[in-house]
């Protein structure tokens, strides 16, 4: 699903090409979220739930090596004030080449210099955000979903 007014594409030096013109279908969605870590924490067999998950995005920047989807950095944003970073997902076989730091950069340029870019981390990943620059808060809250 494509929500971005304005449409970017930056080009890496790996090759790697960056965009949030580019619709994301939900199969590639999928796909994506499957080939990274981030399956095990969404609910990629559920296709209609997954589907409302895409489609509420506000900013999606996606990551492609030739026609593969390599990476893609899913938001909620205001444009103005704060950008919340909901999925952060690289193939496991393109990890280690600087495509997360980069979505994350780009996430944060496409949502504007005025937000603040916040994330929730998985606890095996929270010591790859302070590498990129992010800043630990410890005052966050979360009330679970009953299961």
């Amino acid at each position: 699903m494509c929500h971005q007014s304005a449409a970017l594409a930056w080009a890496d030096r790996m090759e790697v090409i960056y965009r949030t013109d580019r619709c994301l279908g939900l199969e590639e969605f999928n796909d994506i979220l499957v080939r990274s870590t981030l399956a095990d924490r969404r609910p990629v067999d559920d296709p209609d739930r997954l589907s409302e998950m895409l489609s509420a995005y506000t900013l999606i920047v996606t990551a492609w090596s030739g026609p593969l989807l390599v990476g893609v950095s899913t938001a909620w944003t205001d444009f103005a004030y704060t950008c919340y970073l909901a999925d952060l997902a690289v193939d496991r076989q393109h990890q280690h080449q600087g495509i997360g730091r980069r979505l994350v950069a780009l996430t944060g340029e496409a949502a504007g210099k005025r937000t603040n870019l916040i994330l929730l981390a998985a606890p095996k990943a929270a010591a790859y955000y302070p590498k990129i620059g992010m800043h630990r808060f410890i005052d966050c809250f979360v009330k679970c979903r009953e299961e």
